[in-house]
């Protein structure tokens, strides 16, 4: 044992002493404690830093910076800070999230956008971002293929200067127009994910556009959509062969007619939301039953609030053999025995519902006695 200075051994003391000859930095090489360091998080490497001048060098060196989540810190991120990391990082960081962060505005962004040109994952959402940021993104990351946004204008920039995009969410940006998304559609041709849901003012003009420029679309994220319709939806279907997914929740225009497209078209469905499409019948069930996702690849189907449907419907899907959860609250026409039928041929099914409790007799004496009107889950 080496001598104790303050009850601590001097090899343990020189090990992680401000000495920058330590026993810990004389027998790792650089290279080593650089692969040790990139496992550790952002408080962590914050925190190496201060231990010495040479572990400072390690610790914000760029290579250890390659994804940062600056969201749990967001009152205290303000723009300098993005600005420090992005001249440490340079061209090593590929992901950045400043969701929440509402100190970073458009100058630390430019800054940002200079140095870090292989950024591939962006998250600006809620955060100070304007047209001059995203403009910025358009001119400096042409690498850029994740983007979280929450601004309008700035899709014109991004749709000409960004090809490499594959996933958009814009959800509840409620001023994006047609004319702004068309742009993205134009631009890029990689497009895979796109979730507009909740952007009220967008038209089939949208879908079209998706249909003639997007073939490799998977995701389609339209929920609360209500201007889209079957002529859009049969257009997207009709080019878009690859979709995966697709939420199409209070969407209350499309009939039937959209299912039948998507299940000639689209046999690579997994997930469909129709969730208050009050228009859809058990004949388009039917459809979509007897299409080539049904029987391998449909796995979520939600049918909330569709009042036509019937255990009609039930029938139609009980060869959908991948079937994993079928939503039915508030079918008004679906019975236990119907749900009971397809259970027997899909005894793994998930069903998610209720049924109103049977109102029981009167309590002796005359009086009423209350109930809960809570539903019945299944």
């Amino acid at each position: 044992m080496g001598k104790e200075v303050n009850g601590v051994s001097r090899s343990r003391f020189e090990m992680f002493s401000n000495n920058d000859e330590a026993v810990i930095n004389k027998k790792l090489p650089k290279e080593l404690l650089l692969r040790i360091f990139s496992f550790l998080d952002v408080v962590t490497l914050c925190r190496c830093a201060q231990v010495s001048r040479s572990w400072n060098v390690l610790a914000l060196d760029g290579s250890n910076w390659q994804r940062i989540d600056l969201f749990d810190f967001q009152r205290d991120i303000e723009g300098r800070v993005v600005e420090n990391i992005s001249k440490r990082c340079g061209g090593f960081l590929r992901k950045l999230s400043l969701r929440g962060c509402l100190g970073v505005g458009d100058s630390a962004l430019r800054t940002f956008a200079q140095n870090c040109r292989n950024i591939e994952l962006l998250s600006l959402n809620d955060a100070m971002c304007v047209l001059i940021t995203c403009n910025s993104l358009s001119k400096f990351c042409p690498k850029l293929k994740h983007l979280d946004l929450l601004e309008d204008e700035a899709l014109q920039h991004i749709g000409a200067h960004c090809p490499e995009l594959v996933s958009l969410n814009l959800q509840t940006c409620s001023q994006i127009t047609d004319e702004g998304l068309i742009t993205i559609c134009r631009g890029c041709h990689r497009l895979q994910s796109l979730c507009v849901s909740g952007c009220a003012n967008i038209t089939d003009a949208i879908l079209n556009a998706l249909g003639q420029n997007c073939p490799r679309l998977r995701i389609l994220e339209v929920a609360r959509c209500s201007q889209l319709t079957d002529v859009g939806f049969t257009s997207l279907a009709r080019n878009c062969h690859e979709l995966e997914k697709m939420d199409l929740e209070e969407c209350v225009q499309i009939t039937d007619g959209t299912l039948i497209q998507l299940s000639i078209h689209c046999p690579r469905l997994q997930v469909l939301s129709l969730s208050h499409c009050e228009l859809i019948t058990d004949d388009g069930i039917r459809q979509l039953g007897s299409g080539p996702c049904a029987h391998d690849r449909l796995e979520v189907i939600e049918l909330d609030n569709c009042p036509l449907i019937t255990d009609a419907s039930l029938e139609h899907l009980k060869t959908c053999h991948s079937l994993d959860r079928i939503e039915l609250y508030d079918c008004q026409q679906i019975t236990r025995a119907g749900i009971k039928r397809l259970r027997t041929h899909l005894p793994n099914i998930k069903v998610h519902a209720y049924f109103a409790p049977v109102t029981p007799p009167p309590s002796v004496g005359g009086s009423r006695q209350r109930f809960c009107r809570c539903c019945i889950l299944l």
